[in-house]
């Protein structure tokens, strides 16, 4: 059993060491092996001589080549946490860099101020927060403009993309023009929505969610296709960036659109727990 291993383990351990001597005092059998410079020691005493005499700190080096016959399960479990050092370390310097830099914090505030100014409640969420690290928008002060980070969801076709730097001043239908006209629609894209494009444009619908809503109670707004996205977002709360549901009347069943009673997509509201 699992007993019987630990022993057979112990006792290998024991069978390497003692055919190793002490390579600082070359007296004694090895007792510990220097994970930095492999040198053998027998003692506490040795192991400082060692690290003294070779300029040694005993930490393993964690990106020294090792041969895959030499590659134990202890190599894998060091490399594995070596990655997730970096991780913390990379994710550390990201929330420094965003929480401390009075520029970021400068240009999110700008960001709220602009847009509060056009009559949307924009609101940003806290650092980690993977819409926030998403987030693309900008506002462009020459031209008085911003450029918005949007996400498409066409759940008909359970599809989502993402774009980034849409002015604010191009209509909803221009938006959409790349995905689902007949003619204007990448091959591929199309493809991939053939329910939408071989339907009538009439028939398309173009909702965004109503935010600060019990998880019971949730609504949509429905947007008009024909004006700009600045016009479509006045007036809402926004939470990073927009995200809008794009549906198609005849298949409907249950989707809540405010004012409108009961038409709410189950697939819908699906995809909105995925999305959070």
């Amino acid at each position: 059993g699992d007993d019987t291993a630990g022993l057979v383990h112990t006792a290998a351990v024991k069978i390497l060491f003692t055919s190793f001597r002490c390579e600082t005092c070359s007296q004694e059998e090895a007792k510990y092996r220097c994970p930095r410079c492999m040198k053998y020691s027998c003692s506490l005493l040795c192991v400082k001589k060692h690290k003294l005499a070779l300029s040694c700190n005993g930490v393993r080096d964690k990106t020294a080549f090792v041969s895959v016959n030499d590659f134990t399960d202890l190599n894998l479990l060091s490399d594995y946490r070596f990655l997730e050092d970096v991780g913390r370390a990379a994710d550390a310097a990201a929330r420094h860099l965003t929480v401390h830099n009075p520029t970021a914090k400068k240009l999110l505030y700008g960001l709220r101020n602009k847009a509060r100014k056009c009559d949307i409640d924009l609101r940003t969420l806290p650092v980690g927060f993977t819409k926030r690290r998403e987030n693309s928008t900008t506002f462009n002060c020459t031209e008085k403009k911003f450029y918005w980070h949007l996400k498409l969801i066409f759940p008909h076709s359970h599809a989502e993309y993402t774009l980034k730097g849409v002015p604010d001043d191009k209509t909803l239908a221009d938006i959409l023009k790349p995905y689902i006209d007949p003619v204007e629609s990448d091959p591929v894209v199309c493809q991939r929505l053939k329910i939408y494009t071989v339907s009538p444009q009439s028939d398309v619908q173009i909702l965004m969610k109503i935010e600060n809503r019990k998880q019971n109670s949730v609504r949509y707004y429905e947007l008009d296709a024909r004006r700009s996205l600045l016009d479509n977002l006045k007036g809402k709360v926004i939470i990073e960036y927009p995200t809008f549901f794009v549906v198609l009347k005849t298949l409907k069943n249950n989707m809540v659109i405010l004012g409108q009673g009961k038409y709410l997509f189950p697939v819908l509201l699906y995809l909105d727990i995925l999305v959070k």
